[in-house]
């Protein structure tokens, strides 16, 4: 029974990888083997023309998704762990109302979200610029950011809050020396999640950065399909190169990420 399961969940698997193993293979094949039918299941006559196109055309707008990506992280972290032990330690009046709204703005469509940025943008002279991006981003990563904290957060021993402020450390200082160092997993988490919505968002990206100097790869996919409908070799390149950040972070921090993710589904 579990070698059915077992070949099962192979099958399964291979169904849901195979998008992502036929991009790698149009990467690779060459524009004359495009529309052969059948096609080529492997790169038979494979060539790099693809990647080198990527490297000319497509390296500033990967460089641009990384400043996004990470500038969101950093914003998100700034806000939402400081806010998630307010409400895990400090327990202030308002609390679970605060973790409410949270959950209500998680529920709100982005494209909403995109145009009210729009509006708030155009008057302050925000769009087409990274910053506006990374504080556009950073509002579908906070509210996440704040309920993974808190949940973590809240299984912290009271114990060693207290030690804390016996050696004399301040709210300031024990959130800093003692809480955010024992948050390691959900710092992870936290970022990871933050970094995966900036690098792959596209409808912040093409409501508030309309021709702008520096644009994120997600509209440089866009506008290079628009430009070029021909060149699908290059296409998925651009898409294969894209894709590796996230699946190198998701590789490395996976462990973490589930550390983080359950911590403080369950309480003592």
């Amino acid at each position: 029974m579990s070698r059915w399961k077992t070949a099962i969940g192979l099958a399964l698997t291979g169904v849901m990888l195979f998008p992502v193993y036929w991009m790698i293979n149009v990467s690779f094949t060459r524009d004359t083997d495009m529309r052969k039918s059948p096609p080529y299941w492997f790169p038979v006559h494979g060539t790099l023309e693809g990647y080198r196109a990527v490297l000319d055309q497509q390296l500033p707008y990967l460089g641009t998704s990384l400043v996004i990506g990470l500038g969101t992280v950093a914003l998100t972290v700034a806000l939402a762990a400081p806010a998630a032990y307010s409400l895990a330690k400090l327990r202030p009046r308002g609390g679970g109302a605060l973790g409410f709204v949270l959950l209500i703005a998680q529920m709100i469509p982005g494209i909403i979200m995109a145009m009210g940025f729009y509006a708030i943008f155009l008057s302050t002279g925000f769009l087409n610029s990274v910053l506006g991006l990374i504080v556009a981003d950073s509002t579908l990563a906070v509210p996440f950011a704040v309920l993974v904290f808190t949940a973590f957060m809240s299984g912290i021993p009271e114990e060693l809050l207290q030690a804390a402020r016996v050696d004399g450390a301040g709210v300031a200082r024990t959130f800093w020396s003692v809480v955010l160092p024992v948050s390691r997993n959900s710092v992870i988490t936290v970022s990871l999640f933050a970094f995966l919505w900036a690098w792959s968002d596209f409808i912040f990206a093409s409501t508030l950065d309309q021709g702008g100097e520096r644009e994120p790869i997600t509209l440089g996919i866009y506008r290079y399909i628009g430009n070029n409908n021909q060149q699908w070799n290059a296409i998925m390149a651009t898409a294969v190169i894209a894709s590796i950040p996230a699946t190198i972070l998701l590789i490395i921090a996976q462990r973490y990420v589930a550390a983080g993710v359950t911590a403080g589904a369950v309480k003592d």
